[in-house]
C-alpha cells in the first residue's frame, strides 16, 4: 500500500531541498509516495495562502492531496491538532536538514512523533 509523506520544503522542493523550518511558512511541500519502505514518486506542490483559515488551511490542503504523514521541524498547536483531526500522523524532523534525509530517517523508524511540548507559540517565532 502506498503512503504519501508531506514535507515542508524550501524552493525548489524535492528530495535534495532543505526542510522548511516551520510548517505554515514554508515555500512549498514535497510529497513523497512510499511503498514497502521505498520511495516511489516525488511531487512538489506550492504552499497555499492561508490568511482565511490560518495554519489549518494547509492542513486540509495536504489531506486533500492524500498525505497520511508529515515531517516538520516546527508547527503550532492548532495545526498539530488539525492534523490529528484529519488523520495525518506528524513526525519531528529531529535535526535532519534535507527532505530526502528526513524521509529516509522516517522509513528507518528514526523520527519521533511530534508532541505538544514541541509546538510553537505561533507567528513563526520558533526555535528549531
Amino acid at each position: 500500500m502506498n503512503t504519501v509523506i508531506a514535507v515542508p520544503s524550501s524552493a525548489p522542493g524535492g528530495l535534495e531541498a532543505p526542510l522548511g523550518a516551520h510548517f505554515c511558512h514554508c515555500d512549498m511541500f514535497t510529497l513523497v509516495t512510499v511503498e514497502n519502505a521505498k520511495i516511489k514518486e516525488v511531487q512538489v506542490v506550492p504552499n497555499i495562502p492561508h490568511e482565511q483559515g490560518g495554519c489549518l488551511a494547509p492542513v486540509q490542503y495536504l489531506a486533500d492531496k492524500g498525505a497520511k504523514k508529515i515531517i516538520a521541524g516546527g508547527m503550532g498547536m492548532r495545526p498539530l491538532m488539525g492534523f490529528a483531526q484529519v488523520g495525518i500522523e506528524v513526525y519531528h524532523s529531529n535535526g535532519h536538514t534535507t527532505v530526502g534525509g528526513a524521509v529516509k530517517a522516517m522509513l528507518k523508524g528514526e523520527l519521533p512523533q511530534f508532541s505538544q511540548n514541541q509546538t510553537c507559540g505561533g507567528g513563526g517565532g520558533c526555535n528549531h
